[in-house]
């Protein structure tokens, strides 16, 4: 009798065991906050009295601070936006002439609750599209361009601090044929800014690197990425250490998620050379190396 009772307490035990080591491990976030006390300040660069929208470099310093934030989502003003860790950012205008943009800081807390700040701010940008790139990008209304998939070069990798794809130059047609079918139109309106639509069929390649910067995991491929429709393009002066001898010293910021031909993770591309056939473009993807595309006209 004895030995049965000890059978019954070693199977309770046992079943005991199990339950608890069957149970489900439960998490918390602990209080879900919104951030408090957001401020927003900026500072024009070369705002004086006389000119307070700025010398012209379209540049501005913006400060945000909250309390039980972990990070902040900025809106500019001008279809550029991006998630910071810090609320001490430089952004760049490129619109050329004095105009007014609202800024919008969303400071994020604990679950994604956020609490927001807006400050409108008025820019001075001193630069003008050079005559012969808008001609050249556009033919004076619209022109449509492709991979030159057929030239060396047309696909390439280099060292950020060069300009030119010394890592890796594809060879004619060596590329996936889904890379060489998107068709990239740049148009001019009445007053010359430039847009740009591109139609990737679908999809469009992404080196491994940028993926999750469009949404996507994986490595190099081919993803459904939104092209994000008609564009104003932001021209300005190269921020790079190019020089005259191996770029146009001209380059242009992409609104959304920036992507052309294929993507990188980069938004703002260089122009190295253009004529009224071919395009080479340069800009430094989401592994800091510098990506190249050369582009053609549609036939």
């Amino acid at each position: 009798m004895k030995r049965n009772i000890k059978t019954i307490i070693a199977i309770f035990l046992l079943v005991g065991t199990l339950l608890s080591a069957c149970k489900k491990e439960e998490y918390s976030f602990g209080e879900l906050v919104a951030p408090k006390d957001v401020t927003l300040t900026t500072l024009i660069t070369g705002a004086t009295t006389a000119a307070p929208a700025g010398n012209g470099t379209g540049e501005v310093s913006i400060t945000s601070t909250a309390s039980n934030v972990i990070t902040y989502k900025v809106d500019y003003g001008d279809g550029i936006s991006e998630i910071v860790p810090s609320g001490n950012i430089k952004h760049k205008y490129t619109e050329p002439g004095t105009k007014d943009y609202t800024i919008t800081v969303n400071a994020i807390g604990t679950g994604g609750l956020t609490s927001t700040t807006s400050k409108k701010v008025r820019v001075f940008v001193d630069f003008q599209i050079p005559v012969n790139i808008l001609t050249a990008l556009t033919g004076g209304s619209t022109k449509i361009w492709i991979s030159d998939k057929a030239t060396d070069g047309h696909f390439g990798v280099g060292a950020p601090d060069l300009f030119f794809p010394n890592y890796y130059s594809a060879t004619p047609n060596q590329r996936e044929p889904f890379a060489y079918d998107d068709e990239v139109t740049f148009e001019k309106d009445a007053t010359n800014n430039i847009y740009m639509t591109v139609n990737n069929k679908g999809a469009s390649f992404s080196i491994g690197a940028a993926t999750s910067f469009y949404g996507f995991s994986g490595g190099d491929g081919s993803y459904a990425i939104n092209t994000g429709g008609r564009k104003k393009l932001g021209f300005s002066n190269a921020t790079s250490s190019s020089t005259a001898s191996n770029s146009t010293r001209i380059q242009f910021a992409v609104p959304g998620n920036g992507i052309i031909v294929f993507g990188t993770g980069g938004v703002t591309y260089e122009i190295i050379s253009v004529t009224s056939t071919t395009i080479n473009l340069r800009n430094i993807g989401a592994d800091g190396n510098a990506w190249y595309q050369k582009l053609t006209v549609k036939p």
